[in-house]
């Protein structure tokens, strides 16, 4: 009997008729004869109405012991979307069980509010299947060695779900979400973007590691490690759509790169408008001063993504590098306390207003001029490239958000993106 694991977003889980509808869905799923295991995430709003109680109480508040009760707090949302889940199908006449992370267990590490998993056991999970139960496991959530619940991080029921299916051996793991799969780059800035029916795993890490909301990136991480097969699609499409069909809709994200997929030398064109810019001037040139300036950086457990040395001159250079832009404020004020001082550097200045646009496509490797036609397209549009950065399958710029929209509806003509696939 085929193991099917399906994860619905929030979105889809918004309403009490929204839950009734997944709960129609996976029962026609089950009735097909398979054994179903579903994900759900909390309620559209309710893990941002959660925090916000949380920050109205302690506005500045940040300690291991605050994440702790944070992940704690978050936590309650997909456990009442999965207990509501539960009740929604039992209406249909299904057998069912939902169980919260720490009661499969998912175990993980004890990051709070970014925890990562390290184990699953399957075992409770197995007999509820084969006792011909529908089980319902809460994303976005588990366990940490101590007894503590911990959270994964905003998104990372998609995680949840990946991990749960790598460790049953699912036969494929559906992610509904509010679109009916990944697009070449998203509609609501490049109108003529149109649905990819299949897309690399390597493609979809790049795209979603670049910007792309359309999957959580360790979502997309773990099943690539984990051979898991993936297929993202609509949950807004009629319940009672024949299966078969279903089956057979939205993303496919493949293991391989058949001859088809070589034809695209560009897939998409993702973009971040998280991005901000940060510089530190007249830092000395010398061995090891990378790890001087980002090794603060990363123990305050801010990630860095693109990074850039000036050319040395007079025994000094420039250094620049990009953060979220929500850590923008505490990296210049790490830098200036830290940095600066023991550096004997000028100064540190930056930029929350830039973003990052990116061109993604397997077909890159065999293909020479690509970087430079992005670079001309971009200079014909008076846009000017602050930063790059580039692998085998991208090449990513940095420049003033201003210009997004017009970068990546020209990159998207550029690149026969508006044309359909052949």
């Amino acid at each position: 009997m085929p193991l099917i694991v399906h994860k619905y977003g929030g979105t889809s889980m918004g309403s009490p008729e929204r839950i009734r509808n997944v709960a129609k869905r996976v029962a026609k799923w089950a009735r097909a004869g398979h054994q179903m295991v579903v994900v759900p995430s909390a309620m559209s709003g309710e893990t941002n109405r959660l925090l916000a109680l949380a920050k109205e109480l302690a506005p500045s508040r940040v300690s291991p012991a605050y994440n702790r009760e944070l992940d704690m707090l978050a936590a309650t949302g997909e456990q009442a979307s999965s207990a509501l889940l539960a009740i929604a199908l039992q209406a249909e006449g299904m057998e069912s069980v939902s169980y919260a992370g720490w009661q499969v267990p998912i175990r993980t590490d004890s990051s709070y509010t970014k925890a990562r998993i390290e184990s699953i056991d399957d075992q409770r999970v197995r007999a509820d299947l084969n006792a011909g139960k529908v089980v319902i496991v809460t994303g976005f959530q588990g366990i940490d060695e101590q007894g503590h619940i911990t959270t994964l991080g905003r998104g990372g029921s998609d995680t949840s779900a990946v991990a749960v299916a790598a460790a049953m051996k699912a036969d494929e793991c559906l992610i509904y979400t509010d679109v009916d799969g990944v697009y070449t780059t998203d509609p609501r800035v490049a109108p003529a973007a149109r649905r990819l029916t299949t897309v690399s795993f390597e493609e979809m890490l790049e795209m979603a590691s670049l910007g792309s909301k359309v999957l959580q990136i360790r979502s997309v991480e773990f099943a690539g490690k984990y051979k898991v097969p993936m297929r993202v699609l609509s949950s807004f499409t009629p319940w009672d759509i024949d299966i078969h069909e279903e089956a057979k809709s939205g993303t496919l994200i493949t293991f391989e790169e058949d001859e088809k997929m070589e034809q695209a030398v560009v897939s998409g064109i993702a973009f971040n408008r998280d991005e901000a810019k940060i510089s530190v001037l007249g830092v000395p040139d010398t061995p090891g001063i990378a790890y001087r300036i980002l090794g603060p950086v990363a123990d305050a457990n801010i990630e860095v993504d693109v990074i850039i040395q000036n050319l040395s001159k007079d025994g000094k250079t420039d250094f620049s590098f990009t953060v979220h832009r929500n850590d923008y404020a505490r990296t210049i004020e790490l830098l200036k306390e830290k940095v600066l001082p023991a550096l004997g550097a000028q100064d540190v200045v930056g930029d929350a207003k830039i973003c990052k646009v990116s061109i993604v496509g397997i077909g890159m490797r065999s293909h020479v001029g690509v970087a430079s036609t992005m670079f001309r397209v971009l200079s014909e549009e008076g846009i000017n490239i602050q930063m790059i950065s580039t692998s085998e399958i991208k090449t990513s710029v940095v420049i003033d958000e201003k210009y997004l929209e017009l970068a990546v509806r020209a990159l998207h003509t550029a690149f026969d993106l508006d044309k359909p696939a052949e």
